[in-house]
Formats: C-alpha cells, structure tokens, sequence
C-alpha cells in the first residue's frame, strides 16, 4: 500500500513538472505574482522589524523609569526653585532627579576656538544612570556640583575644534570668559536629554557637559525649567508620575499649562502600539499582490485543465481515479507558489539587507516574516489549485474524449 502511494506521488510529480516546463513562459509569468508579493511581505516586515528594533533601542537608551519634567511656569513664577526640587527628592521611589541646564555659546582654548558649542548642565546623577557616556577621565561628582567647580567635558566634535591632535585632559577652556578644566572624554553614546541632544546635533561645534550648578551661574539662571526624575521601582512609575503632579501642581498654584511630564514608558508603549498597528498594515498591502498572484495562478490552471481536457479523458478512460487527475493538478499549483515563495524570501531579505546597509541598522532576518511568506505561497497554491485540480478530476470522460 505504501509503495503503491509512493508510486502515485512520484508519476503525479514528474507529470506536474513535465507540463510546467511545458509550458515555461505561462509559468514564469504566473510564478512572478508570487514573488512580487512574497518579496513584498518579506522585505516590508523586515524592513519594518528592522527600524523598529532600532527606534526601541534609542527609546530605551532615553531610560525606562525616567520622567521628564519641562516646567515653563506661570507668569509670576519661571521654572522650579531648589526648595521644590528638593521635594521632588523626596517623593517615594525617586531614586535621584538630574536637572538640566541648556545653553549654546563659543568656546576658546590655548590653540583654538569655535562657536555655537551646546554647553550642558548636568549632576552625578545624570552620569550614574548613563555610565558609559564617559570614555575617558571622569564624569562629573557630588563635589563639583555642590561647589559649582568649574569642570568640563568634551565631545569629540568639541575636541577636535578646540584640542585637533592634542590631549585635552587637565587643559583649560573658557566658555563666555568662565576658566573650566577639561575632566573628561564623551562617547558617541550619548541617550541624554533629547532637548539638547537635537541641539548639539544642530550646531558645528559640538557639545560640553559641566555641572549644572555652574551652568545656573554662568547664564543667569535662577531656576531649573527641566529635569529628569529617576525612578528606582519602574512598575512604580505611575504612582510616582501622580505624586510628582501634585508637587507640581502646588508649586505653579495649580495653574494650567506651567508644567508638562513625558512619561518615557509611556511614549515606548504608545510607539509599540502604533508599530503594530503599520506592521498589519503592510503585511495587508504586500498580501494584496499575493491574492493577485493567486487569481493567476487559478487561471493558469483552469487555461490547463482546458487545453488538457483530451489528456484527462484519456486517463480516466485508462483506470486513473478522480484522485489521482486531482493530486497532479494540484501539485503543479503548489509547485509553482513554493518555487515563487522560495525566490521571493531571497529577493526581500536581500533587499532588506540592502536597506539596512544604507540606513545603517542592525540587519536582522525576520523568521516570522520567512514563515509568513511561504506559508502564504504554499496557502496560495493550495486555495487556488483546488478548484481547477477539483474540475479536472470530474470531467466525463466520454465528454473528454469527443474531442479525439
């Protein structure tokens, strides 16, 4: 019994594949639908997947647990005074709150200067929850906040402006007339706040941190319009974000509009969802050219079952079963979807590691998309072969063979 199945499969294959070589430019042409949509499922989904791996690594690199404060105040009250950022201090779970301090101004050392420099302000805090931003020296410490020192650190644009082919640690820069020493190198993995990041970005030359108490004295600031609030138990961050309202609230007078909180949790989740969201999105759009695919290859199939209309009498008259004119014609049909799934992962991961290359992300071959894709192309063939296989295998065979 298994030899004879065996058998049945094995004459239904090589008839499958005698007739679509057969007929090699009408195959060609109905395996195309196929791999327009499979390229297109493969490469948007990975593309897709690809991009979003690499926003969710920025928005991570930003910090979970992490709010972010912009207070711009009332009329009568600018920004938040230390007697509230020390009640911010004490809310429960805070971990510790980094004030920000944002300034462009020019800079000079010994063998250079520039302009535009984004200068700023930070405390330990800042550094501790972002330990890698330092490549060498040392970032910045209680002591140099408490006694606004005059310590500063460098990007490598700021660098090269001011120290091109020199050491700058231990040197001197002035910034607006103010004395610093250079304490320390940045990295270029700088997650800080995306305010001055944006505006570091902007600007020819380059970006400095110094602590942001010296930042308050150097430009006049009398209050702090923005800071980052650290959370030590990040599932409870909305509580915190509740209580930091209040303080607030009673800060500003309860006045509307003074004070605005970015949740970063919450901007990742509503990213998530919004992702997904396009992700069904183009997985819809890429299985429209699959669905055309599919029609062509039900046409294919039914132009066959026509032009073989005397091959099948034949058959039928010779003993073979409906069964068995069924298989075969839906073989051909499930051959010719697998071969244009086949082919259209390989176009879509390759253009999808093209585009990674030129946007400059992390390639990752997305196996749910691989799976999607020829699952597809096999679900393709097996729809839309069936109704063609199915009239085959009912044909009269005396209706067939009139035409003899």
């Amino acid at each position: 019994m298994i030899k004879r199945t065996w058998s049945l499969w094995k004459e239904s294959m090589r008839m499958s594949l005698t007739n679509i070589w057969n007929s090699k430019m009408r195959s060609f042409l109905t395996v195309l639908g196929i791999v327009i949509g499979v390229t297109a499922i493969i490469a948007l989904i990975t593309i897709m997947q690809t991009a979003t791996t690499e926003v969710t690594k920025e928005f991570i690199s930003m910090g979970t647990g992490r709010l972010v404060v912009n207070a711009s105040g009332t009329a009568l009250k600018t920004g938040l005074t230390l007697a509230d950022i020390e009640e911010i201090k004490a809310i429960p779970n805070v971990e510790g709150i980094s004030p920000t301090v944002t300034t462009t101004a020019s800079a000079r050392s010994a063998y250079d200067w520039t302009e535009d420099v984004t200068v700023d302000g930070y405390n330990e805090m800042y550094f501790r929850r972002n330990s890698e931003l330092v490549s060498r020296g040392r970032a910045l410490n209680v002591l140099d906040v408490e006694a606004k020192n005059r310590v500063v650190l460098l990007d490598e644009t700021a660098q090269q402006n001011l120290f091109y082919g020199k050491d700058p640690m231990g040197e001197k820069v002035f910034i607006r007339g103010y004395e610093f020493t250079v304490v320390g190198i940045l990295t270029d993995a700088d997650s800080g706040d995306v305010i001055s990041q944006a505006q570091s970005d902007s600007t020819d030359g380059g970006r400095m941190i110094i602590p942001y108490s010296t930042a308050m004295t150097m430009t006049g600031t009398r209050n702090i319009t923005s800071l980052s609030v650290y959370v030590a138990d990040t599932s409870l961050t909305d509580q915190v974000q509740a209580e930091l309202e209040s303080v607030l609230k009673a800060a500003f007078n309860y006045k509307d509009n003074s004070y605005r909180i970015i949740n970063m949790e919450s901007l990742l989740d509503t990213m998530d969802t919004m992702l997904s969201m396009m992700y069904m999105l183009l997985v819809g759009i890429a299985s429209i050219a699959l669905l055309v695919g599919g029609i062509g290859i039900m046409n294919m199939m039914l132009v066959t079952v026509t032009e073989r209309t005397t091959e099948i009498g034949l058959r039928k008259a010779l003993g073979a079963e409906p069964g068995q004119i069924q298989l075969q014609f839906l073989i051909e049909s499930i051959i010719l979807s697998i071969s244009g799934g086949v082919i259209g992962v390989i176009l879509g991961l390759a253009i999808s590691y093209v585009f990674s290359i030129v946007a400059g992300f992390t390639f990752v071959a997305s196996g749910s998309a691989v799976a999607i894709g020829v699952g597809f192309s096999a679900a393709v063939g097996i729809v839309f072969g069936w109704a063609p296989a199915r009239k085959a295998s009912q044909l009269n065979p005396i209706d067939a063979l009139r035409s003899v």
